[in-house]
């Protein structure tokens, strides 16, 4: 065999060895693509959206979408050849498997975990958009999760709403981490509280409750990195009345990014007029009750998946700004966003036509 086609049919051998290689190679990688964009006044599998009963709404116009990214599962294994081919295409987004997936987290405990952060997202844009309209809420501090095998557990009950720790007024679900880290670990400490029974009884009879119960517990010591601090295995959250019913409707999806345009959502529909002007905005951002826009991630995905759809506007939360500008798609203007505040102006802006003065993502 001539010298030249041995030495040609050694390297395509090693090609194919090569590739073949490649395909049976797990590398630690996972990989983010752009996901669905639903328009938050629109219809989504046959229904509205945002379903609002008790309080008059308007007609709206126009789109105002969230937006989401698509990850591979957490059981996937992912292999050399598709992780290059992932590195170089232009709409995904290649990163480290741990980055999606933290201390080894399962694919139930990340997807359990992401319906809790949409349920609460939920509720923040509720809270955020009624208190733009100036619309009362009643909220309390109340027990969001109980840790197994803590000293809380068969004392404390998710839904348990806290007055007081240790005789001190509780307003916000920090106050309860404060409160139980002034002691040492080892020392008892008071929790008065409504048990969740007794709070949706009075809830269903829109009373006040009146039966409290004290409880006392002896702490531990937290288990994390850093200085060693007293608990007790809660987590505090905030839950809410409010003075008429508003439901999303809205399967398949979690974590707490869609909260800004479900916001913007419901004060587009409590509100005469048209928000966008009859545009096509999408966006995205967390919430809090307070109406404070939070960073999200997979800004670049979500970006391209809104432009694909036909977003002319993209809100985006002033924290991702410098990342989404990196690579904005064509014909897509990114708006930066710190609060709802924000978005609402912007929102005023596009629809008047006048743009000039926009806080986009490049000034």
């Amino acid at each position: 065999m001539p010298r030249r086609t041995a030495t040609m049919l050694a390297s395509t051998l090693m090609l194919i060895a090569l590739l073949c290689a490649g395909v049976f190679i797990p590398v630690p990688y996972a990989e983010m693509s752009p996901g669905p964009t639903v328009n938050t006044l629109g219809d989504h599998d046959g229904e509205p959206v945002l379903q609002i009963a008790g309080k008059k709404t308007y007609a709206t116009s126009g789109h105002l979408n969230m937006t989401t990214v698509r990850v591979t599962s957490a059981d996937y294994r992912m292999n050399l050849v598709e992780a290059v081919y992932g590195w170089l295409a232009h709409d995904n987004k290649v990163v480290p498997h741990e980055t999606l997936y933290p201390d080894g987290k399962t694919e139930e405990q990340s997807t359990q975990e992401n319906a809790e952060e949409f349920s609460q997202s939920q509720e923040s844009a509720k809270v955020a958009a009624l208190k733009q309209l100036d619309v009362p809420v009643k909220s309390w501090v109340i027990v969001s999760t109980v840790v197994k095998g803590s000293p809380a557990q068969g004392k404390l009950h998710a839904g348990d709403v806290i007055k007081a720790v240790d005789g001190t007024a509780v307003k916000e679900p920090n106050d309860v981490a404060k409160l139980v880290t002034k002691h040492k670990p080892g020392q008892d400490v008071r929790f008065t509280i409504v048990p969740a029974k007794e709070q949706a009884a009075a809830e269903k009879e829109k009373r006040t409750p009146t039966r409290t119960q004290d409880i006392s517990m002896t702490t531990t010591t937290s288990d994390d990195t850093g200085e060693k601090r007293a608990i007790v295995g809660i987590s505090a959250g905030t839950d809410h009345t409010f003075p008429f019913t508003i439901d999303i409707k809205l399967a398949d999806v979690g974590g707490p990014s869609a909260g800004l345009m479900f916001a913007l959502g419901i004060y587009d529909k409590l509100t005469p007029g048209s928000l966008t002007g009859g545009r096509f905005v999408a966006g995205t951002g967390t919430i809090d009750d307070a109406g404070k826009v939070g960073p999200i991630g997979g800004i670049e995905m979500k970006t391209v998946g809104a432009r694909a759809k036909g977003a002319q506007y993209f809100l985006t939360p002033a924290d991702n700004c410098a990342a989404a500008a990196k690579d904005t798609p064509d014909g897509l203007t990114l708006i930066k966003v710190g609060t709802i505040k924000d978005a609402l102006g912007a929102l005023k802006d596009i629809r008047s036509g006048d743009t000039a003065d926009l806080q986009t993502c490049g000034k």
